[in-house]
């Protein structure tokens, strides 16, 4: 009795597996013909899933393949999730898939015409091979099988087709940057005569000073009641002009600014000062 029920489980096992098996996409009705513009219809063939054609398909430049069929599954036509035709040049290996149009009874139907065949199978040196892919969701096995070999004939008039080579990501050349030569400073000559114009207005400066009146025997009055805020404001000005110099001369722009800001922060907190005690010994009609 025990030997029976694990002959007969062996049994239910073997059919599912059979049945399972069985289960299968395949296809039926199928037929590929070469639709010319010039002469109608041309080559017309029937396709089978076991066999492929023992002759290639040829198509011109203006020719157009149709393919048609009926995909089944287990036997009875459906709509499959995806069903198209595949061009596969066998040297390189490049697929090029087209998309057949089915009706929930599995009807399908597709055309290829030579322009839209990619340039890389156009160029293949062997006749290409045509498969077919069906396939959906579910249990049923997918089917994928050669159909015919496809031998394109191009325009003898027309240009050869050419491709320029694909950039892929890979190791690439060493490259050296060249960055733009840091500013330089004018011709010294240019330099020297703005120089020797700013000086020479020292003299006129120094005379338009006495004329109006500069108050000498003050300096020591001034240094007396405010000797720190003298000295720093008349320093921080000199210290200014410095810094400009330096900013010709050597300094960038980020070397400058902090130390433009310190010494303008010196220069306002002094000369407030300073400028203060002047106003005080005005007031007081001492100058």
């Amino acid at each position: 009795m025990h030997f029976s029920k694990s002959l007969l489980s062996a049994a239910l096992l073997l059919a599912a597996g059979v049945a399972e098996a069985a289960s299968s996409w395949s296809f039926d009705d199928a037929t590929v013909a070469v639709v010319s513009k010039k002469a109608g219809d041309g080559l017309k063939e029937k396709l089978n899933a076991k066999k492929p054609l023992s002759k290639p398909v040829t198509i011109g430049s203006s020719d157009t393949i149709k393919i048609t069929l009926t995909a089944k599954d287990n036997g009875s036509g459906k709509r499959p999730h995806q069903a198209f035709v595949v061009l596969k040049d066998v040297d390189s290996g490049l697929e090029a898939p087209f998309p057949l149009t089915t009706k929930d009874t599995g009807k399908a139907v597709g055309q290829i015409s030579q322009k839209e065949i990619p340039v890389q199978l156009l160029l293949a040196t062997k006749p290409l091979q045509a498969s077919i892919v069906i396939g959906s969701f579910g249990s049923a096995h997918g089917l994928n099988t050669h159909l015919f070999d496809l031998t394109v004939q191009l325009d003898p008039n027309a240009p050869a087709p050419s491709t320029e080579k694909t950039l892929r990501y890979a190791k690439q050349p060493e490259i050296h940057h060249i960055f733009k030569a840091d500013p330089k400073n004018p011709p010294k000559i240019i330099s020297l005569v703005f120089a020797l114009a700013v000086v020479a207005t020292v003299p006129a400066l120094f005379l338009g000073w006495f004329s109006l009146g500069a108050n000498l025997d003050h300096l020591t009055t001034a240094l007396g009641k405010a000797p720190l805020s003298h000295t720093a404001f008349l320093g921080s000005i000199v210290a200014m002009e410095f810094v400009f110099f330096l900013y010709y001369s050597t300094w960038n722009l980020f070397q400058v600014l902090p130390v433009v800001g310190l010494v303008g922060a010196v220069t306002v907190l002094s000369g407030t000062k300073a400028l203060g005690e002047v106003q005080a010994r005005r007031l007081a009609g001492q100058r």
